[in-house]
């Protein structure tokens, strides 16, 4: 383990994401809403920290190795979310605690949604904004975009890559060299992000609104700058142009990238867990927007319209609102909450266990019934025509214990704080998947409940973000032995 290029990385890490402050600054000079000094305290504290984490080990040039990139990458999304709480909790407007702060900075940074803070209308704008552009970097993630920077400072990039991108195959590169791929994905990125600025500006949005919606859209976040969520502007076309970013957003970005370089949308198509996706997503809007309809909780019109963007937020595990889906009839809460548990495609922006692991779940299982019958037979799993390794089988059959496993421990320790059961599972279900909005005393948000309960749910969504086994990898004795 090599503390020293650690100790180099973050400092330089540090450095970059304290600039990421200014446009907050910015912001509040021009609106004059007075969270300025919050925001220049904030950027100084984190820029001067990481100077002098930074200077003293300035000139050690020594290869990143993989192991210290998934400790890099586990400490910049923990320091990190510390720092990005300080504007927060330094503001009047909203007056967050210490406890507050970081929830609501973990839950940015790792695009989870979910909120401690009420009364969004009257808040300051630089802190709206903020909040928004926390989604916006931790959606394809900081670290990709210093893959791109830190080959120029002497540092390689390829291990951070591997222990950043999520999903069960992590070693598949866009372009021969592993900063190009960074490039490419940020390009992606912040064309879908412009594009979906644009679309919203047109449909009536405000230009603050349209930006701001736009970096939480395309991070699959669901922050707003409204309390009422998309609802706030009841307009059928901002919520078409919703679900079209959302969807874009929760797919492969090397689909997207395929599309581009091919100027053709062919590889969409051929790929299994896109096409298991669209399978999942039309089922389900299917069904809730039948049930809505048939329970006569709305009209036709009313039941598609509402049905089918809460069934695209939800399941992308966006977390963006028209209606409060947790008072909807029958199972449909429970069934839209199962669905972010699948959440998005491998690659993408979106939460949950990914598209590709289910799949691969449910394949082996059929497996095991063909071998039932056929006990003697050597009957390959394969995904798109390719026979996919028992290795890979295996780690995604690891991944899913060690989820459930984690997911019962913290829904006991919610449970222990005084929480209902259905308010703890799902607060534990959406944290784990990045999703937002949860049932019971947190369908609205998370202001109320116990201070360790929160504490609980910070680890969750990092655990989540980080795709539990790179966070986990740093409590085994072997990583930390010569």
């Amino acid at each position: 383990m090599n503390i020293v290029i650690t100790m180099r990385i973050l400092g330089l890490l540090l450095m970059l994401f304290s600039i990421t402050m200014m446009p907050s600054i910015l912001i509040s000079a021009f609106y004059k809403d007075g969270a300025h000094l919050a925001f220049i305290t904030g950027m100084s504290i984190t820029f001067f920290t990481g100077f002098f984490t930074w200077l003293p080990v300035r000139r050690e040039r020594k290869e990143l190795r993989t192991r210290d990139g998934f400790l890099v990458v586990v400490l910049f999304w923990t320091v990190l979310s510390l720092f990005g709480s300080i504007p927060l909790f330094l503001t009047e407007t909203p007056d967050l605690s210490f406890t507050d702060a970081v929830f609501e900075s973990v839950s940015g940074l790792s695009t989870t949604g979910a909120t401690v803070i009420t009364g969004l209308d009257e808040l300051p704008k630089s802190i709206l904004f903020y909040r928004q552009l926390l989604q916006w970097l931790g959606g394809m993630g900081i670290i990709v975009l210093a893959v791109a920077i830190l080959p120029m400072l002497g540092i390689g990039g390829m291990q951070l890559y591997r222990a950043e991108i999520p999903g069960p195959v992590k070693d598949n590169k866009l372009t021969p060299r592993i900063t190009e791929t960074a490039k490419a994905l940020w390009y992606i990125y912040l064309t879908l992000t412009l594009l979906c600025a644009g679309a919203y500006w047109i449909a009536g949005m405000s230009l603050f609104d349209a930006v701001s919606h736009s970096f939480s859209t395309v991070a699959i976040g669901g922050f707003s700058t409204h309390d009422a969520s998309i609802r706030y502007f009841d307009s059928a076309a901002i919520e078409s142009i919703g679900i079209v970013f959302m969807l874009i957003s929760t797919v492969n970005f090397s689909l997207h990238f395929l599309a581009w370089r091919e100027r053709s949308v062919r590889n969409y198509f051929y790929d299994p867990e896109f096409k298991f996706f669209l399978f999942l997503m039309t089922l389900t809007s299917v069904s809730t927007i039948g049930v809505l309809w048939l329970t006569s909780t709305y009209s036709f019109a009313d039941s598609f319209r509402n049905g089918l963007f809460e069934v695209v937020s939800v399941a992308t595990t966006t977390g963006f609102g028209v209606a409060d889906f947790s008072q909807w009839p029958s199972v449909l809460p429970f069934t839209l909450f199962l669905a972010a548990f699948v959440g998005g495609c491998a690659g993408s922006t979106g939460g949950g266990m990914k598209v590709i692991r289910v799949l691969l779940i449910l394949k082996q299982g059929l497996r095991e019934v063909k071998r039932l019958i056929h006990p003697s037979a050597v009957i390959p799993v394969k995904v798109g025509g390719r026979s996919v390794p028992d290795r890979v089988i295996e780690a995604v059959w690891g991944f899913f214990s060690v989820y459930m496993m984690l997911f019962v421990v913290m829904l006991i320790g919610l449970l222990a704080t005084g929480l209902d059961q259905v308010t703890a599972w799902s607060a534990v279900g959406s944290a784990l998947n990045n999703l937002g909005p949860g049932l019971g005393d947190v369908a609205a948000h998370y202001g109320n409940i116990p201070d360790i309960a929160k504490w609980i749910l910070i680890v969750a969504m990092l655990l989540g973000r980080l795709e539990i086994f790179t966070l986990l990898v740093l409590f085994t004795p072997m990583f930390w032995r010569r």
